[in-house]
């Protein structure tokens, strides 16, 4: 498999420097639910005076294993390169140090010496926190509102859209009470993760997310949402935040 190549020789590579003190992998690769469409989730651990001098060699370590077709340096959770190889291998090698190690997911050792990671063993998780989920919900009805404004100016392109960014909290939401250890995933594993008439009734407001059908998903939506409020409601740490917004939509 390509990603087994890649990661025993850009490993080989990062462990010949001397800045690098563990490396190990996250993502579908960490949790050992890749396959031969997965892109590899790389991460280098680092001391943070040696940050800087590393992310300045990432580029070499990457084409350690091949030229890249394209490659972006970006940062959205760490200074992150985003490549892809010709083969069409999918690389993100990401620098972290003790301080910026996200506690999020579970990860693979791939290198560690001195034993560095057993510290955020106990961290690996893929469960939302009650903050988390507080924002979800508030999500759902804040996008509810930007539908109904769009939907009135019969803009219906921004409408689907609108609607999308619902189902992306919304199916988190649901995560976390049918499956909450793997509720981060969102969408990824709604269809291996949601209970069977759950998946249909989401299934149905995919299928209608289209300009001329987006009314007949808002119809779908607001049964499903009127199905779980209550216990949805229970769970919130802060109900009366959301609660008159999320009310007046369901109502209109």
């Amino acid at each position: 498999m390509l990603i087994a190549d890649a990661l025993q020789v850009l490993s080989s590579s990062l462990k010949q420097d001397r800045r690098v003190q563990a490396i190990f992998v996250k993502g579908s690769v960490g949790r050992g639910e890749h396959d031969e469409h997965s892109d590899l989730d790389l991460y280098c651990l680092v001391d943070e005076k040696d940050l800087d001098g590393f992310l300045d060699s990432r580029i070499d370590h990457l084409e350690s294993y091949g030229k890249l077709l394209f490659h972006d340096d970006i940062f959205i959770i760490a200074p992150q390169i985003l490549a892809v190889y010709k083969n069409m291998l999918h690389v993100d090698l990401f620098a972290v140090t003790e301080k910026t190690f996200i506690e999020k997911d579970f990860f693979k050792v791939i290198y560690d010496p001195d034993e560095l990671l057993s510290k955020f063993v106990a961290s690996q998780n893929l469960r939302l926190s009650e903050r988390e989920f507080q924002d979800a919900v508030d999500d759902i009805a804040w996008f509810l509102f930007q539908y109904k404004k769009a939907t009135a100016r019969g803009n219906d392109l921004w409408s689907v859209n609108m609607l999308n960014h619902v189902m992306t909290h919304l199916v988190r939401v649901l995560l976390y009470r049918y499956k909450p250890e793997r509720a981060q995933l969102g969408l990824k594993t709604a269809e291996a993760s949601l209970p069977e008439d759950i998946v249909h009734i989401v299934q149905k407001i995919q299928e209608n997310l289209t300009p001329k059908k987006h009314l007949n998903a808002a119809i779908e939506l607001r049964e499903l949402l009127n199905r779980e409020a209550d216990w949805i409601f229970s769970k919130l740490s802060n109900p009366a935040k959301i609660k008159p917004l999320w009310d007046k939509l369901i109502t209109t």
